[in-house]
């Protein structure tokens, strides 16, 4: 799924502990900060979560001009208000009047297009980019779901692993009957691939890693004509959060977090535990992101350990983004109709100053 979800949602409504004027809508999982006695408890609003970008005739009917996230000011970002994580906004556009909000939620009805809202895609910053041709068989990645958008993704104690989410640029990789791409996230959504260059941050980290070679041989082991190995390229030049890497350096960081292979017959993710066994069949493996649980699906211990400093430089150099939580066995979600697997992120994370955001 990777269109931007606003939908009708029904609030509970609590005090803010620091604001006299403020209330907090709690949403399923989410909380907004919201005006005091604008909404109550059992009444449906449309909710509308942060990476939304807005048209400007609806942020000025909510009272919000200039007062958004990016350079149009017009972008929804998680933010802290008198110390309360506010994660999207509440309202009721003019636009809805007439709609029976109830009725919405329960066919799961989507109002992006009607608000004419979009989601925010994060620009590829000029010195991670590069010509672009065309990708025939290239395997994307997919966006990874909010947990708190999907909370019943997992049963409890249902067997799962949690990774560590890294904070760089997807990297994604794909061996096609012994043609290579290399790609971006943004670039991989339009079936487009890096043109090489020695140059470029994407293509070095591949060959500086033996991507290639990897790539191959899982394909002989599996009788493959296809293999996509998606990793995060992170360091200094990448993001705000370096984990004392250097993206300039032969080597940048590096971590593989999925596999995918594709046989004439069928297609598949690998299990967590096969994508470990199969790299450790390899004398100098590409690092895989670090492994944070793995255990009986526990929601709130994984939120707990979703906080904290990363892992990845092992000097607590940097807050944890957060982590990804996927079943033992890799499977569907019948909530998304896509894999079962969901991102728990860092408050922290979320409302650091100074952070970027890019592919």
């Amino acid at each position: 799924m990777t269109s931007i979800r606003v939908t009708a949602e029904q609030l509970t409504i609590s005090p803010h502990p620091d604001a006299d004027s403020l209330e907090i809508a709690q949403i399923g999982r989410f909380s907004a900060v919201v005006p005091k006695g604008e909404f109550a408890t059992g009444e449906w609003a449309v909710y509308i979560p942060e990476g939304s970008i807005l048209p400007d005739d609806l942020i000025a009917e909510i009272g919000l001009t200039g007062q958004l996230a990016g350079v149009g000011r017009n972008r929804v970002k998680a933010i802290r208000l008198r110390g309360q994580l506010s994660q999207g906004l509440v309202c009721r556009p003019a636009a809805l009047s007439g709609v029976d909000l109830a009725k919405a939620h329960a066919g799961g009805h989507n109002f992006a297009d009607a608000l004419r809202i979009t989601k925010w895609t994060p620009p590829t910053p000029i010195h991670l980019a590069g010509p672009v041709g065309p990708a025939p068989g290239l395997l994307p990645w997919i966006e990874i779901e909010d947990i708190k958008r999907y909370p019943n993704m997992f049963k409890v104690g249902e067997p799962v692993v949690a990774t560590e989410k890294i904070h760089g640029t997807a990297c994604l990789y794909t061996r096609v009957n012994n043609s290579d791409f290399v790609s971006s996230k943004g670039y991989a959504k339009k079936r487009r691939a890096l043109v090489y260059s020695q140059s470029n941050l994407y293509w070095r980290t591949i060959l500086a890693y033996n991507i290639p070679w990897v790539a191959n041989n899982i394909a002989n082991m599996m009788n493959a004509h296809s293999v996509g190995i998606f990793g995060e390229i992170y360091g200094k030049g990448v993001q705000d959060l370096t984990y004392g890497a250097d993206a300039y350096s032969p080597r940048p960081g590096y971590a593989v977090f999925d596999v995918r292979v594709e046989t004439a017959a069928m297609g598949w993710w690998l299990d967590p535990d096969e994508l470990v066994s199969i790299m450790g069949e390899f004398e100098d493996p590409p690092p895989l992101a670090p492994r944070l649980y793995a255990g009986p699906y526990d929601e709130d211990m994984l939120f707990a350990l979703s906080n904290g400093s990363e892992s990845i430089s092992r000097t607590a150099l940097h807050l944890r983004e957060g982590l990804v939580a996927r079943p033992v066995r890799e499977r569907r979600s019948a909530l998304t109709g896509g894999r079962a697997v969901a991102k728990f992120v860092s408050p922290a994370y979320l409302t650091r100053e100074g952070g970027t955001e890019y592919e």
